[in-house]
């Protein structure tokens, strides 16, 4: 597993975590099951406080890309699928929010594509 943490980027370190090893799952650069660092040792290698590190794995296992195996340790979960009903719901709510609004698709679709641009920082 290959992590950097660029201090100039405006997201927080945890968030840059979450954020790396959320998409080398997503890719598969990190297969179903594979054995994340302990929290203690990916925050030594990064040079980070291990609270920050505990942050981002917490992060994670709420959205269903990882979990925690008691002292067996932290894994990549199976294929994510709780984090894609999530998605699934939380899009399916701003949907009908919009409508409720009276904004049409288009108008839905762009405020997305911004709210995109701005999370990913495209």
């Amino acid at each position: 597993m290959t992590l950097k943490i660029d201090i100039d980027d405006s997201a927080p370190p945890y968030e840059q975590v979450r954020a790396r090893i959320s998409e080398q799952a997503r890719s598969g650069e990190l297969p179903v099951g594979y054995r994340l660092p302990t929290v203690r040792g990916l925050a030594e290698s990064l040079g980070l406080a291990a609270n920050t590190v505990a942050k981002a794995y917490r992060a994670l296992e709420a959205d269903g890309v990882i979990e925690t195996r008691g002292r067996h340790g932290t894994f990549v979960a199976a294929a994510g699928s709780a984090a894609d009903r999530e998605l699934a719901v939380a899009a399916q709510a701003y949907a009908e929010r919009a409508r409720r609004l009276g904004q049409g698709q288009d108008a839905a679709l762009a405020a997305v594509r911004d709210a995109l641009r701005a999370a990913y920082g495209e």
